[in-house]
């Protein structure tokens, strides 16, 4: 056969138009449902729903001093929420970060005041204190393998027994001594409690922490080795350690983390009202934990995030004072809480399961 002769190379024919198909296992979910799985999406939803519910029936909230001091209410619970939150991630949760906070503002104050020492002493001093609180559930809950609510409860009582017992063995008394004529005390409340003006409005600085912790939580998780290990620990820990996660090191640093913003906002109270009550701060570790919860973290553990929690706490300063401004009684506060708190959680469930489904 002559060259001639020879058949041209065959030319593919296009491929028929339509619509192209996927495999199932590989199409995209729609948007709607990419959403609908971020856990801060039903908090969020809640608390603009929360904040019209006020803005319509408590006028006073739309001044702008009214909203400054509840975002100042939100900051003081939304700063402890935001560690919890993590913490829950990893699949525990701290009973003891209510009465921690009193006692690392405990130490701070008797120990500057009772020694005469600057009272920066008394800060270092408490932070090295709550860090080690931190430190001891987390080692216990690791070491013996109890749950979480066993020791830290534990921590709790511990912690709520010696804030009384030690104050009144110290200063006689059931409150620490004012401390705002002591060295270092105008330096110290500078950096934890002061306020700065904003358009003729006074606006706390908690407020600025609350969103710098906020923006700095989000990037661990996100962005970090270290968040794709409280996910992995969270979810199943014998199978992160067995994918090389340090579990060990994950859950104890967390628990310390939340020593950290026991004594963070332990020195923000300190230094706003100069002395501390010895006996508060006991249940306020459920409200950091349902303001977690409300924003969208598990019990369980391995879900969640750490902006939720921000909207779950702005909820409650929305809640607590917003009452206070319709001029209904401050009592209700509470059955608020647990509305809101049972309202969010069936949210979130339903967000979860509308997402998920095929």
């Amino acid at each position: 056969m002559s060259m001639a002769q020879q058949a041209a190379p065959a030319v593919p024919s296009p491929p028929a138009s339509g619509p192209s198909r996927t495999d199932g296992r590989t199409a995209q979910r729609p948007l709607v449902f990419r959403v609908l799985a971020r856990p801060e999406v039903g908090v969020f939803l809640g608390a603009v729903a929360v904040y019209v519910f006020f803005l319509v029936s408590a006028p006073p909230v739309r001044d702008g001093g009214s909203m400054a001091n509840i975002l100042y209410q939100s900051s003081t619970i939304g700063i402890m929420a935001l560690p919890v939150a993590l913490l829950m991630i990893g699949g525990e949760f701290d009973l003891s970060a209510g009465v921690a906070v009193i006692t690392s503002a405990l130490t701070a104050s008797m120990l500057s005041y009772q020694l005469t020492m600057n009272v920066w002493v008394g800060v270092i001093v408490a932070l090295l204190v709550s860090l080690a609180v931190g430190f001891f559930n987390g080692w216990m809950v690791v070491k013996t393998g109890l749950p979480s609510f066993l020791v830290t409860l534990g921590t709790f009582l511990i912690l709520q027994g010696a804030n009384l017992a030690i104050t009144k063995l110290v200063t006689t008394n059931v409150a620490t001594d004012d401390i705002s004529n002591m060295d270092g005390f105008d330096q110290a409340k500078k950096i934890f409690a002061s306020s700065f003006d904003v358009g003729g409005v006074q606006v706390k600085i908690t407020i600025v922490y609350w969103l710098i912790f906020a923006a700095l939580a989000t990037w661990v998780l996100l962005r970090t080795k270290y968040g794709n290990w409280i996910f992995a620990v969270g979810g199943n820990q014998d199978s992160a350690r067995a994918v090389g996660v340090p579990v060990t090191f994950t859950k104890i640093s967390l628990f310390m983390t939340v020593g950290f913003g026991a004594w963070f906002v332990g020195m923000h109270q300190l230094f706003s009202f100069n002395t501390v009550q010895s006996g508060e701060g006991v249940g306020q570790e459920l409200i950091y934990i349902s303001a977690a919860v409300i924003g969208g973290c598990l019990l369980t553990g391995g879900y969640g995030s750490a902006i939720g929690p921000v909207f779950g706490a702005f909820m409650f300063g929305m809640v607590q004072q917003g009452i206070v401004y319709a001029g209904w009684n401050p009592d209700w506060f509470k059955a608020f809480l647990g509305v809101m708190l049972l309202g969010a959680t069936l949210i979130n469930l339903w967000v979860r399961r509308t997402a998920t489904r095929r």
